[in-house]
């Protein structure tokens, strides 16, 4: 069974040019079903070939995942396992999925924290700094807080990324998918104070370093911003993701279009979009006086 997974993960690699974050996903999921095959009494009696592999099995592995697992966790396994076994009928190793009538968990509403206008105000002036480290990290808030961006897309974004001119970033998201996102004015200020502390960078360097030179991880990106919401006195729970989330809700609330928002964020569908976005108390509530026959105010 090594070798299938290793031919399927060669085949999302190649064929289906899937990001080496995803590809990951996929082999920890699956490595993990077949760490399943070995535990399990029943399948250790009969080997741990496809042959064994049935709906009960399946079902028996999903109760295991219960115990520990989110939904939303368990519905990425079972996706992970649907699209390996559908790769399996299409090679002719298998007749039928085993996975195919089993149904997905329901995904839990979650919303990941967001920050205040007057919250992100407060921690983006409380990080500026005329030094070197603070410069980097003052730049990498604003960029966040400015495009909302995903922090694993900043942390791949190289210097050439950046089009100070046109005040755009070029970045690759999920699927290798690249769309030009708008930069502010504070945020460009911030880049290119940034470079200007590094001399002249090549095009082709990570645009945000760590102490050696190298590119900066999503994790450091994370510590570093617990390191100043401790600082700055704000909730220590939020992360550059919320900067994202609040991107997407202040622009909302501002009165953008939902759509051109998706179009921001790199989202497929809209309806993730209508998801990840929280319309405010006040946005709804000015929509509702500008709309209702009843409450719109007489000229």
């Amino acid at each position: 069974m090594q070798q299938l997974l290793e031919q399927f993960l060669r085949h999302l690699d190649v064929e289906r040019n899937l990001s080496p974050r995803t590809l990951d996903a996929y082999r920890r999921d699956l490595q993990q079903f077949q760490a399943f095959l070995h535990q399990d009494q029943s399948a250790t009696d009969e080997g741990c070939g496809l042959a064994i592999i049935d709906v009960v099995l399946l079902r028996r592995y999903l109760a295991r995942l219960h115990q520990k697992n989110s939904r939303t966790s368990i519905g990425r396994k079972l996706s992970a396992l649907r699209t390996f076994f559908r790769y399996l009928v299409r090679q002719g190793v298998l007749e039928a999925s085993p996975a195919d009538s089993l149904a997905t968990p329901r995904r839990e509403q979650y919303l990941p924290k967001t920050l205040s206008v007057d919250e992100v105000t407060h921690f983006l002036d409380y990080s500026q700094s005329k030094q070197a480290p603070h410069l980097r990290d003052q730049a990498m808030f604003e960029l966040f807080y400015s495009s909302g961006l995903r922090v694993g897309e900043v942390a791949a974004l190289d210097v050439a990324s950046i089009d100070l001119s046109q005040r755009l970033v070029r970045v690759l998201g999920k699927g290798n998918k690249e769309r030009l996102v708008p930069v502010g004015k504070i945020a460009l200020r911030a880049l290119q104070a940034y470079l200007d502390s590094r001399g002249a960078p090549v095009a082709d360097e990570p645009l945000f370093l760590n102490q050696r030179n190298g590119r900066l991880t999503p994790r450091s990106m994370q510590r570093q911003m617990k390191k100043y919401l401790l600082l700055s006195g704000l909730r220590t729970d939020a992360s550059p993701h919320s900067l994202r989330h609040s991107f997407a809700t202040h622009l909302l609330d501002g009165g953008a279009d939902l759509r051109a928002i998706q179009e921001l964020l790199g989202h497929a569908s809209l309806s993730t979009t209508q998801k990840y976005t929280q319309v405010s108390l006040s946005h709804l509530t000015s929509i509702y006086d500008s709309a209702h026959p009843r409450s719109r105010k007489k000229k």
